[in-house]
């Protein structure tokens, strides 16, 4: 009998599990994560790095070691600023929580009058700079603040009752301007569940105020913990409204004390403002992987389902006067008193008791800001970051998303985490990490001084942000047309070219509007990239406001608002829904 004899099989050749998956993705996918991973661990691993040196990573004689946090640890300052931290974040939540609960059930279920102009007005601060804000209520409430004055002058006082430069008022004035944060996630949970419970208890007799609280609110409650989870963090990364208010009586917070340190033993502390920044990140990413927990976890806890039909507004009776008063003196301490304050301080020469607007008129602060070249540089570069800049950011984020779309696997949990980690960063220590890595990798300190440098540490601090608008568009397409380009034999990379893409260009230009104006009110991350030819208006505030420019920084203050109020006017003439 013959025997039908087999070649040998070639023996398979042993691969490690994760190796072996990853060789079945796209090269193209790979590409985008890897470029995204460099660009967000890179300054973080060099901020844990310099934290376990002695000294400057340029110092010859460093060595590794926890000298630096033993340093921060026996400095008074450094518990002092944690201390200031804690009370500030526990006041923002404490008064940002209520009032941003009851101006989302005012406006997502009462009749309150002026509903729809009132949706943007409540968003603005969101993209007004705070270290204008807290300009503004310096020369609206200081001590020689307009109001301050008119307000001793009408009351015949000797002095106001207020101290703006106090820890209470930094904790109230950053309460009052973070109240946008928690509306914009209660108003949406709010507009998502059914109204039906809500005309069940109006039925039985509740007045709006028993449906608020015991309705409602409690419905939102998931979504109410991620807002107060979201604002604890907030408040310590706060560093403009602190920088500001804080310094004349001394009130250190954390980011201020790591940008003091700066120059604290007369040479750059780096060792030392990476330990602080390491103490940060270890408060902060634990609070960010809680937002994540609670974001994912709410969806358990959504027990009622809204009705296909539109839900009756609750009638407010005669109520809705005193609520529409409500929500004008919120207006008109967050943006009315601060922003106003810096006009009038941009169009006088001097201010002070007995001092009339008319004789102390002048349009000269503009004309000097437009005679310095830095000045003028910043405001052009400040335009470019945001049209161009912000347009190429836009891109980048279209990338990553759809690297990760439609996709349950490894790598797009590995995303998920990886956009994370620039949350848990403020600002003004991502620009430090940057500033490293431009100063400290091979061939990159000949980019130090351009606007690249300021704009892919834009791009990562405001990852997050810009991954959430990509995934709010991509999630609206449906998947049955990627699947038929798919069935069709289109490849993955032709799907998205198109047919997502496409579908989702009105989202991106959305995005690309909403991502131009974070770019413009963004100050922190630039302040250690300053340098001649990376000026943007942000940085150049910081900085002006240390020399004590004045004059300069409330004509500066008012031009960026400018440019933030053309980009707000664009996106509300194109539809753009702000709260996205």
């Amino acid at each position: 009998m013959n025997s039908l004899t087999l070649p040998d099989a070639a023996p398979p050749t042993a691969v490690p599990g994760g190796l072996a998956r990853l060789r079945g993705l796209p090269l193209g996918r790979l590409a985008v994560v890897l470029a995204a991973a460099v660009a967000v661990l890179l300054p973080i691993g060099l901020i844990v790095w310099q934290s376990l040196l002695s000294a400057p990573f340029f110092m010859p004689n460093k060595t590794v070691g926890l000298d630096a946090y033993r340093f921060i640890f026996d400095d008074p300052d450094f518990w002092s600023a944690s201390r200031n931290s804690v009370a500030i974040a526990i006041g923002m939540v404490g008064i940002a929580l209520p009032l941003g609960a009851a101006l989302s059930f005012l406006m997502a279920r009462t009749d309150l009058p002026g509903r729809r102009w009132l949706e943007p007005l409540i968003l603005v601060p969101v993209f007004v700079s705070p270290l204008v804000l807290a300009f503004g209520y310096v020369v609206a409430l200081g001590p020689v603040g307009f109001y301050s004055l008119w307000f001793k002058q009408a009351l015949g006082l000797a002095a106001v009752p207020w101290n703006i430069y106090s820890l209470t008022s930094i904790a109230v004035v950053a309460g009052l301007t973070h109240v946008p944060h928690v509306y914009l996630y209660a108003s949406s949970a709010l507009r998502n569940l059914g109204a039906d419970v809500e005309e069940a208890a109006r039925v039985g007799g509740a007045s709006p105020l028993r449906v608020a609280l015991d309705v409602s609110l409690p419905m939102t409650l998931p979504s109410l913990l991620f807002a107060a989870v979201l604002v604890f963090f907030l408040g310590f990364e706060i560093f403009g409204l602190p920088l500001v208010l804080g310094d004349p009586e001394g009130h250190l917070v954390l980011a201020t004390y790591l940008y003091k340190l700066t120059n604290k033993l007369g040479l750059p502390s780096y060792h030392l403002m990476a330990a602080v920044a390491v103490c940060l990140i270890a408060i902060t990413f634990p609070l960010v992987l809680l937002q994540r927990w609670l974001l994912k976890s709410s969806a358990r806890y959504v027990a009622l389902k809204g009705k296909a039909t539109r839900p009756r507004v609750l009638p407010l009776g005669g109520w809705k006067w005193l609520a529409l008063a409500i929500v004008a003196a919120w207006l008109l301490f967050t943006l009315v008193v601060p922003l106003s304050g810096i006009a009038l301080r941009s169009v006088v020469n001097y201010w002070g008791e007995g001092v009339s607007l008319a004789e102390a008129f002048t349009l000269n602060h503009f004309v000097e800001v437009f005679e310095q070249p830095n000045l003028v540089r910043a405001i052009v570069n400040s335009v470019a970051i945001g049209v161009i800049g912000g347009a190429v950011a836009v891109i980048c984020y279209t990338a990553l998303g759809l690297a990760s779309h439609r996709k349950q696997d490894g790598l797009t949990r590995f995303v998920d985490y990886l956009v994370l980690v620039p949350r848990a960063v403020p600002g003004v220590l991502a620009g430090l990490a940057f500033l490293w890595v431009f100063l400290f990798v091979p061939g990159l300190k000949e980019l130090r001084n351009g606007m690249l440098s300021v704009w892919i540490a834009y791009t990562v601090v405001w990852l997050a942000y810009g991954m959430r608008l990509i995934s709010s568009a991509l999630i609206q397409v449906a998947p049955e047309l990627e699947e038929a380009a798919r069935t069709v034999g289109a490849s993955r990379s032709r799907t998205h070219r198109q047919i997502t893409v496409p579908l989702i260009r009105y989202g991106l230009l959305a995005s690309w509007l909403l991502v131009f104006m974070i770019f413009e009110r963004e100050y922190s991350t630039g302040v250690y990239l300053l340098a001649p030819g990376s000026e943007v208006i942000g940085s150049m505030l910081v900085s002006l406001w240390a020399a004590g420019a004045i004059d300069l920084v409330a004509a500066l203050s008012l031009i960026n608002i400018g440019l933030v109020g053309i980009g707000l006017a664009v996106a509300l003439r194109f539809g753009v829904k702000l709260h996205d």
